[in-house]
């Protein structure tokens, strides 16, 4: 789209279906390999991505010639078929449906990128839901608690 000058800086957030811990270590970096490739395919740039073998963290510029919900869409449909096809689980994988996106300034990417990449440790002292729930209390999101990624 020539003249479009955008600055749009994304965190999102998602489980796996009923937040069951199937993301292994053996496999979890490729995962965020092949979900970057997503993205960069689609024309946004990739700032961090990490997570735990519930859910993840995707950072990233999002370019204007894709809404959000279509990104979203084309990762977590795409990255379930390629863990599917490589036979990672046992059964058959999918993310939990819905996502939580939150933007950010260029002044706190770094702060963000920090933050994603210390996941492993950040989740020693906190649980998913309980930093899910303080991502939308702190963005001011209002949320209906009965639509929160729960465990089953």
């Amino acid at each position: 789209m020539a003249n479009t000058y955008t600055q749009i800086h994304i965190q999102a957030v998602f489980s796996v279906q009923n937040r069951l811990c199937v993301i292994r270590p053996e496999w979890e970096t490729s995962l965020y390999r092949y979900i970057t490739g997503i993205i960069q395919n689609n024309g946004h740039k990739l700032l961090a991505i990490n997570g735990m073998s519930d859910h993840i963290h995707i950072f990233f510029g999002l370019r204007p010639s894709q809404s959000l919900s279509s990104l979203m869409q084309d990762v977590k449909a795409n990255s379930s078929k390629w863990i599917n096809q490589n036979n990672f689980v046992a059964g058959r994988f999918s993310w939990q449906e819905g996502f939580g996106a939150f933007s950010y300034s260029k002044s706190q990417i770094s702060q963000v990128v920090d933050y994603i990449e210390n996941q492993k440790t950040h989740h020693k002292t906190i649980t998913f839901t309980e930093e899910y729930i303080k991502f939308l209390e702190d963005f001011d999101v209002l949320f209906d608690e009965r639509y929160i990624f729960r465990p089953v």
